[in-house]
């Protein structure tokens, strides 16, 4: 599992610490993409198997499908740990989740999500601001 929160900085060369629990799960490699909410999401090799499937089963004829599955496909790329348990992130996307010198990595049971730390703590004061209502919403659903 990959839990918690944690602030690391990111070098000028756009390199960026892996939290030390995190990096076995990412040992053999990962591919890191655009995610959502202008973060940036990390896979293990496995994850990004099973969610590949699932995005190129989406119907092609969907303008929707097709938006998502290039956000997700055209900017993912694979990185490696080096020595020191870093990966090195990609100008493109160190450029879309307007990552600074401080970012937030946070872990999402199969998946990493890494923010630029401002824009963390804007989101998160945001939606725990409105926890009752996303509560509420998710009660809807049956969780």
């Amino acid at each position: 599992m990959i839990l918690g929160e944690f602030k690391h900085s990111v070098d000028t060369k756009g390199r960026l610490a892996l939290p030390a629990k995190f990096r076995e799960k990412f040992q053999a490699g990962a591919i890191i993409t655009r995610g959502l909410d202008r973060c940036l999401f990390v896979f293990g090799l496995n994850e990004w198997e099973d969610l590949v499937k699932k995005l190129t089963a989406l119907p092609l004829a969907q303008a929707n499908s097709r938006a998502f599955v290039r956000l997700m496909l055209a900017g993912a790329s694979d990185v490696k740990l080096d020595g020191q348990g870093r990966i090195l992130v990609p100008d493109y996307l160190r450029q879309y989740a307007g990552l600074s010198k401080q970012a937030v990595i946070t872990g999402l049971y199969n998946r990493m999500e890494i923010w630029d730390d401002a824009e963390w703590q804007t989101y998160k004061q945001r939606t725990e601001s409105a926890s009752d209502e996303i509560a509420e919403k998710l009660g809807e659903l049956g969780i």
